[in-house]
């Protein structure tokens, strides 16, 4: 009887152990999963309550404040008392459904507005601040250059690599993609995104799981790097920029631009003024020594006739 009950038993562990291995999420690192049941596996974000859907891009807004969180405190789950010191560092206001609302402060009382990538988009002020609405980033610019490569990459085949691990790993449909444009070794990556449907992703969200893969700090598990080639050749990522434009212009006021403006003015007249003493001191140097030329020779004239 006991050798059958260990067999039972071994075939059962068999069967669980592979269950709760699966028990991951294969988009979010931070993640805290739990199997509460058969073939049921929860997960959310660490140090919170949050659900994470696993089959899609945690936004970039619920991202950012996961960072926020001691490296302890996402490697082990908490208690939602329990208290954690972000050492002054800005931590986003999300709304429910992970966006980020559209006035943000620091534990200053310093307030902002930003856009929906959470990008500011006014000058700073204080707890009284108001942000009438959440101004939606409609265009995403990226800009990238690889490492040269031994063999040079053709226009339509760094397109097709490139749309395509946007839309496998980051699950963007390719309708955002608006444009693809190579110059070796740049490429420019233009998204647009008008509005958002429940069900697709934001490109704000993309961009910012995309920044963080080619920092090697990405959002994905440490067992999926990030990797582009094209028709088989790696594609080695050297630099990258982001570049965000939304559907209204941002609202910095003109004491800021006139400061700005007043600092280059100032510059230039400092320069144009030393340039011009340089100049008259030069001037009277030349002089100073022509004169006192003059003087010898007319002393060496007089000398003879004197005799």
């Amino acid at each position: 009887m006991e050798p059958l009950f260990g067999i039972v038993l071994g075939l059962m562990l068999a069967v669980a152990s592979p269950a709760h291995d699966s028990c991951t999420c294969a988009t979010n690192k931070w993640a805290v999963c739990a199997q509460d049941g058969p073939g049921n596996c929860t997960c959310r974000l660490a140090g919170s309550h949050r659900p994470v859907d696993c089959s899609t891009l945690t936004s970039k807004c619920f991202l950012m404040k996961a960072e926020m969180i001691p490296q302890k405190e996402k490697r082990l789950w908490r208690p939602p008392q329990g208290a954690s010191d972000s050492d002054g560092l800005y931590n986003p206001d999300c709304e429910d459904s992970g966006v980020f609302k559209a006035r943000q402060c620091n534990q200053s009382s310093t307030c902002w507005c930003v856009n929906t990538a959470g990008v500011r988009r006014t000058e700073k002020g204080g707890s009284s601040l108001s942000c009438s609405e959440l101004v939606r980033t409609r265009w995403i610019y990226i800009e990238l250059t690889h490492k040269r490569s031994s063999s040079a990459f053709a226009v339509p085949d760094v397109a097709k690599a490139l749309t395509q691990l946007f839309e496998s790993r980051y699950k963007l449909h390719p309708k955002y993609i608006a444009a693809i444009k190579y110059d070796p070794p740049l490429i420019q990556i233009r998204l647009d995104q008008n509005k958002k449907p429940r069900w697709d992703v934001d490109i704000a969200d993309v961009a910012y799981y995309f920044e963080k893969d080619v920092n090697n700090d990405s959002v994905f598990p440490s067992n999926s790097k990030l990797t582009v080639s094209v028709n088989g050749d790696a594609l080695a990522i050297e630099k990258l920029g982001i570049y965000y434009v939304d559907e209204k212009p941002p609202e910095f006021s003109m004491r800021q631009l006139a400061a700005g403006i007043g600092a280059v003015v100032t510059v230039v007249l400092l320069t144009a003024g030393i340039g011009i003493a340089v100049l008259l001191i030069l001037r009277w140097l030349r002089t100073r020594t022509y004169k006192k030329f003059e003087c010898k020779e007319m002393r060496e004239i007089k000398a003879p006739s004197l005799e």
